[in-house]
C-alpha cells in the first residue's frame, strides 16, 4: 500500500511538469539551461530566505511558542517576495544574456522568444519548488506507519501532491504573466502576480482544512492558465481553428 501512495502522488505531483519538459524542453539545449538556471535562482531564493528566517530564531527565545510561529510565517512570506525579487532578476539576466544566446544558436536569429524563455524559466522555478514541497512527504509515504490513525486526516498525501501539482503550474503560469508585465512595463501586473503568490501561501496555511485550501488555489490556478494563455499570445480565434480543425479531422477519419 506505501508504494502504490508513493507512486501515485509522484504521478500526481510531478507527472505533468514531467509531461511538459519531455514534449516541449527536453530536446532543445538552451530551454534545458535556460530552465536550470530557473531552478537554481529559485534555490538561492529559498536558501536566503531559509539563512534569515535560521539568524531570526537564534536571536529570539526558542520557548516563546507564539513568537517562534509568528517568525515561521515571517519567513514564508519573505521567501514568496524573495522568489518574486529572483524572478525579476532573472529576467533581467535573461534579457542581458539573450544576444549571448543567439551567438550560440544554429540560427541566424535570437533562439527563443521572450515567451519562451518564460515559460520555460517559469517551469524551472515550478519543479524546484515542487520537488523541495513534495520530496519529504514522499520519503514519509514510503512508511512505516499509517496515515490516519491517530485521528489525522487520511488525505494528508494526496493533497499535498495535489497542492505541489497546483503550485508548478502556478509558477510555470506567473512566470509567463510575470516576464510579459516586464516587457510592457506594466508594473501593475507584477503587483498581482506578487499578491497571488501570498495569498496562495495564506490559503495553504488553513490546512488541514484541506477543502479550503485546495479549491481556492485551484481556482487561482485555472485564472492564471487563461491570463498567461493570452498573455502568450493565444486567443479566442485561436481556439476556434483548433476545434475547426480537430472537427474536421474527426470528420474525415470517419
Amino acid at each position: 500500500m506505501t508504494a502504490a501512495v508513493f507512486f501515485g502522488c509522484a504521478f500526481i505531483a510531478f507527472g505533468p511538469a514531467f509531461s511538459l519538459f519531455i514534449f516541449t524542453i527536453a530536446k532543445d539545449p538552451l530551454r534545458v539551461i535556460i530552465l536550470i538556471a530557473g531552478a537554481f535562482f529559485w534555490l538561492v531564493s529559498l536558501l536566503l530566505s531559509s539563512l534569515v528566517w535560521f539568524i531570526a530564531t537564534k536571536a529570539t527565545n526558542a520557548q516563546d511558542l507564539t513568537l517562534q510561529k509568528d517568525l515561521l510565517i515571517f519567513g514564508c512570506v519573505f521567501s514568496v517576495i524573495l522568489q518574486e525579487v529572483f524572478r525579476f532578476a532573472y529576467y533581467r539576466l535573461l534579457r542581458k544574456a539573450n544576444e549571448g544566446l543567439a551567438a550560440i544558436s544554429e540560427e541566424d536569429g535570437p533562439p527563443l522568444s521572450v515567451r519562451e524563455m518564460a515559460y520555460v524559466a517559469g517551469l524551472g522555478f515550478g519543479i524546484m519548488s515542487g520537488a523541495f514541497s513534495m520530496i519529504n512527504t514522499l520519503s514519509d509515504s514510503l512508511g512505516p506507519g499509517t496515515v490516519g490513525m491517530f485521528g489525522d486526516s487520511q488525505y494528508y498525501f494526496i493533497t499535498s501532491a495535489l497542492m505541489t501539482l497546483a503550485l508548478t503550474l502556478l509558477h510555470t503560469f506567473w512566470g509567463v504573466v510575470f516576464f510579459e508585465g516586464c516587457e510592457r512595463r506594466r508594473w501593475w501586473v507584477i503587483a498581482v502576480v506578487l499578491c497571488l503568490h501570498l495569498m496562495v501561501f495564506s490559503l495553504s496555511l488553513l490546512n488541514p482544512l484541506y477543502v479550503g485550501s485546495i479549491l481556492p488555489v485551484y481556482a487561482i490556478m485555472l485564472l492564471m492558465a487563461v491570463w498567461a494563455f493570452f498573455s502568450s499570445g493565444g486567443s479566442l480565434h485561436n481556439i476556434t481553428l483548433l476545434w475547426m480543425c480537430r472537427k474536421s479531422n474527426t470528420e474525415t477519419s470517419s
